[in-house]
């Protein structure tokens, strides 16, 4: 059955590390993820061997990534939204800022997808 940790009365890593340590692999699917946070769950997937069936699966929010956008923008089937070229670099720029802030000091932002 699905569960709610709010952190406050339930809290998610005490009940992760109980589940984690008795599993082969994980799936998950949340609205957000701070990156620095990782190493707190990270032995427990370490141990794991990895591939098909043996992994950490990680589905973070439903938010539209600047990427998505800047694909959506310069696809030939245009959708509703039409960008011009320097609307797409800022995008770009974004997507770039977003990531390296992430990879650097895992500053949270909005947006995480790792995949």
């Amino acid at each position: 059955m699905p569960q709610i940790f709010d952190n406050i009365e339930k809290h998610l890593l005490s009940a992760l590390t109980e589940a984690m340590g008795l599993s082969e692999r994980a799936d998950f699917c949340v609205g957000y993820f701070n990156l620095r946070r990782w190493k707190q769950i990270s032995p427990l997937v370490d141990k794991w061997t990895g591939g098909e069936g043996h992994c950490c699966r990680l589905l973070v929010g439903m938010q539209q990534m600047p990427l998505d956008q800047l694909k959506q923008a310069l696809s030939p089937l245009k959708g509703e939204q039409e960008i011009d070229q320097a609307a797409a670099i800022r995008l770009k720029h974004n997507l770039a800022r977003e990531f390296r802030e992430q990879l650097t000091v895992g500053v949270p932002t909005r947006i995480y997808r790792l995949g």
